[in-house]
């Protein structure tokens, strides 16, 4: 049996006939909220992003101790362009060959030469099958033919059952309920459209394959929250420094050392997800910090007060092990907050009436979380939560790829918005107790 038969649908499930059964076609991910690079589905359990070479380099050095803290580093694939029947482009992955690129990794990637296509089969957890036919190119009359195509499908195979809507003005897209985080189409167009103006010469990209560190939570809840008093990494020019530093001066990076990045918060009033995006977050008081991460504490009906301390279990151990890194620096990281919207409290809230009796309200929500829960919440039960770090394609340490720059002690910038987050969660817990 060959790979693709043992596809889910979007890995080419419903286009597998149009592209040969070959390779992984990647689709946007659909819970991602902020960022600005397109992070792809390739399986359940694992999502890609284009390579950054610092940044892979760094999750193959972390050190044992951040591993909890960080998604799983699972290694690389070559991603290219496919045209389909229909002349539309799909992003497809096929497995990276080390030896082609030996003496490339270092070289920027638009300055990489295009490597020939590997005939090995992508080895996925899901499947030790094999499949050695070459795979197909792009239609290979002429270099142009790539512009020619028609733009990338909007819709999408992979989507929520549950609708998401982003609050913000500025998010790009209709503010009308869709089948996917807004923000995560933005980014997908966005990230096809360098793409496709780097690929006259046809090359293939390398994608870093990660943990999808949601795929345990039925109904995702995300905040995305940019860390540390300091964005720009020591390689970046004055101009982008001088951005970057005004980025935080004018928001609760400065004030906080944290701001919003973006989120998305299951409603049980609605059965929907509220979304907000970075822009959002960088106009943000101190006050604004600390409505928008109530926002995401609420599901719509009440506080979720059960996720305190879970929530500062996670933060309190993750600023311990920080604080025994000397001279790491994580500039322009982000840290993942993520529960899930589906809980034992889904079937309940509290009525606003003066008796405050406790009420059903199955009918207002989807069918997925009318299971017939009991009457009263399991007090039992931890919620689950998880906190992750991602994004260091500008993190750097002592001896880290002959870094020219060596920092002393802890990132106390990130540690600094750790302290501040849970300052404002103990307050927030000791209010509404």
């Amino acid at each position: 049996m060959c790979v693709c038969q043992t596809m889910e649908v979007g890995k080419y499930g419903k286009n597998a006939t149009r592209s040969g059964d070959r390779g992984v076609l990647l689709e946007p991910f659909i819970h991602q909220v902020g960022g600005h690079s397109s992070m792809m589905r390739y399986d359940d359990h694992t999502v890609c992003k284009p390579l950054i070479t610092r940044e892979q380099r760094f999750y193959e050095s972390l050190p044992p101790e951040m591993k909890e803290f960080t998604p799983e580093y699972k290694g690389v694939v070559s991603v290219c362009f496919e045209g389909d029947s229909d002349g539309y482009i799909n992003l497809v992955a096929y497995p990276y060959v080390e030896n082609e690129a030996l003496e490339q990794d270092d070289m920027p990637e638009r300055d990489q030469p295009r490597r020939k296509h590997s005939r090995r089969s992508l080895h996925r957890s899901s499947s030790g099958t094999e499949h050695k036919d070459e795979k197909p190119g792009l239609p290979s009359d002429s270099t142009e033919s790539i512009q020619e195509t028609k733009s990338p499908r909007v819709d999408l195979h992979i989507h929520s059952d549950v609708p998401f809507q982003m609050l913000d003005g500025n998010s790009g897209l209709s503010s009308e309920k869709i089948s996917y985080n807004p923000w995560s189409l933005r980014c997908h167009k966005q990230q096809l459209s360098r793409m496709r103006s780097e690929s006259k010469d046809r090359k293939l990209y390398k994608f870093l394959l990660l943990e999808n560190v949601v795929h345990h939570f039925k109904l995702p809840c995300v905040l995305d929250l940019k860390m540390g008093t300091r964005q720009h990494g020591d390689d970046a020019s004055e101009e982008k420094a001088a951005r970057q530093m005004k980025k935080c001066e004018q928001s609760t990076s400065a004030t906080l050392g944290v701001r919003v990045c973006g989120m998305q918060v299951y409603q049980l009033d609605t059965g929907h997800y509220l979304c907000r995006n970075k822009y959002y977050g960088r106009g943000l008081s101190i006050e604004g910090f600390r409505n928008a991460l109530y926002q995401y504490l609420h599901n719509g009906i009440e506080l979720r007060k059960d996720l305190f301390e879970p929530v500062l279990a996670k933060l309190r151990s993750l600023k311990a092990v920080l604080e025994r890194q000397a001279s790491y620096r994580f500039y322009s990281s982000s840290l993942l907050i993520i529960y899930d919207g589906k809980d034992s409290r889904a079937g309940m809230f509290v009525e606003r009436r003066p008796e405050m009796r406790l009420k059903r309200v199955d009918s207002a929500l989807p069918e997925s979380l009318q299971d017939g829960g009991t009457t009263e919440p399991s007090s039992s039960a931890q919620p689950k939560v998880d906190v992750r770090m991602i994004d260091f394609a500008h993190s750097t340490f002592k001896g880290f790829r002959d870094d020219p720059t060596v920092h002393d002690g802890p990132d106390m910038g990130y540690v600094f918005g750790l302290e501040s987050l849970i300052n404002i969660m103990e307050q927030m817990r000791e209010e509404n107790q």
